[in-house]
C-alpha cells in the first residue's frame, strides 16, 4: 500500500513539472538548437579564432606560430597599400550603391505599370541573379577583352579591364547588371503594397507625378530601401570574385579592394596573421555602417519614432 502510494505520488510530482508551459519552451528550444549550434560552430567560432590570429604570426610553409600581440594592428596603420585598398573599396561600394539602388528603383516604378508584356521584363531582369557568379563574371571578361564583345560589337574601344580609368566602372557595371534584379523584386513588391487611395487623392490635389513620387512612394517604401541600402553596402564591401576573375586587383592597386587585399596577404604571402587583422578591420567597417544605417532610419524611414 506504502509502494502505491509511493508511485501515485511520483506520477503527480511529474505530471506538475511537465507543464504545457513547460513542454512547449522545451520543443521551442529543441528547434533552434541545430540553428544555435551551426551559429556556434561556423559564426561565433570563426570569429573568435579570427580574432586570435591577428594576435599571432603565422607561417605555414615554415610550420611556426609565434604570438606577436598588436604588433599586426601597428602595421594595420602604417600599410600604405591598406590605405589604398580601402580607398578602392569607398569608391567601389559608393558606386554600386548608387547605380544599383537608382536602377532598381527605376525599374520597379517601371514595371510597377500595367503595361503588356512587364511580366517577360520582369524575369528579364531578375534572370541574372540566378547565374552563377563566377561565370556570369568570365562571360564578362570575354565581352571586355579590347579585340573581342563589346568592342567588335562597337568596331574598337578601350581596353576596359587593363585601363586604370575603366577598370573600376567595368567590375561596377558587371555587379550592377548582376544583382539589380533582386532588389528591382524587393522594390516592386513595396510599390504594390502602396494604398491606390493615396494617389487618387493626392491627383484630385493637383499634385504631379514628381510630387506623388517624392511625397507618397518614397516615404511609404522607405523600410524596404533601408532594407536594400544595408544589404547593398554589405555586400560590396565583400567582393572577392569580380575582381579576381576580371580584374586580378590591376592594373596597378586600382581595383585591389579590401577583401582581395586580404586574400593577397593571406594565401599568395602567406601572411595569415596579417590576413586576419585585415578580415578584423572588415568586421568592424562593416558592422559601423550597418548600425550607422540603422541608427540614421529614424530621420527618413516611414512611421519609424
Amino acid at each position: 500500500m506504502a509502494t502505491l502510494t509511493a508511485r501515485v505520488a511520483k506520477r503527480r510530482s511529474s505530471t506538475r513539472f511537465w507543464t504545457v508551459r513547460r513542454r512547449d519552451n522545451l520543443v521551442g528550444y529543441l528547434l533552434i538548437t541545430p540553428q544555435l549550434v551551426g551559429s556556434l560552430l561556423f559564426v561565433l567560432l570563426p570569429l573568435a579564432l579570427v580574432g586570435w590570429f591577428s594576435l599571432n604570426e603565422w607561417n605555414v610553409l615554415a610550420g611556426t606560430f609565434e604570438y606577436v600581440g598588436l604588433d599586426n594592428y601597428a602595421k594595420l596603420v602604417a600599410d600604405q597599400q591598406l590605405r589604398d585598398s580601402l580607398s578602392a573599396t569607398a569608391i567601389f561600394s559608393a558606386g554600386l550603391v548608387v547605380l544599383n539602388l537608382t536602377l532598381a528603383l527605376l525599374l520597379a516604378v517601371l514595371l510597377n505599370q500595367k503595361l503588356r508584356g512587364t511580366v517577360v521584363f520582369r524575369a528579364l531582369f531578375f534572370s541574372p541573379v540566378l547565374v552563377s557568379l563566377v561565370a556570369w563574371t568570365i562571360v564578362w571578361q570575354f565581352l571586355l577583352q579590347p579585340s573581342g564583345g563589346i568592342n567588335a560589337l562597337f568596331g574598337g574601344g578601350p581596353n576596359w579591364l587593363r585601363n586604370s580609368g575603366t577598370a573600376m566602372l567595368s567590375v561596377i557595371v558587371v555587379q550592377v547588371i548582376k544583382n539589380v534584379g533582386l532588389n528591382m523584386v524587393l522594390f516592386l513588391a513595396a510599390l504594390q503594397g502602396v494604398p491606390k487611395q493615396l494617389y487618387e487623392a493626392a491627383q484630385l490635389d493637383g499634385a504631379g507625378a514628381w510630387t506623388r513620387f517624392r511625397r507618397i512612394t518614397l516615404p511609404m517604401i522607405s523600410p524596404t530601401v533601408l532594407l536594400t541600402s544595408i544589404i547593398t553596402v554589405v555586400g560590396s564591401l565583400q567582393v572577392f570574385a569580380q575582381i579576381a576573375v576580371l580584374t586580378q586587383g590591376g592594373p596597378g592597386t586600382s581595383t585591389t579592394v579590401l577583401v582581395y587585399y586580404l586574400y593577397q596577404q593571406a594565401f599568395p604571402f602567406h601572411h595569415f596573421g596579417y590576413g586576419a587583422t585585415i578580415s578584423v578591420l572588415l568586421f568592424l567597417i562593416v558592422g559601423a555602417l550597418t548600425l550607422l544605417q540603422w541608427r540614421m532610419r529614424r530621420k527618413w524611414v516611414f512611421l519609424e519614432t
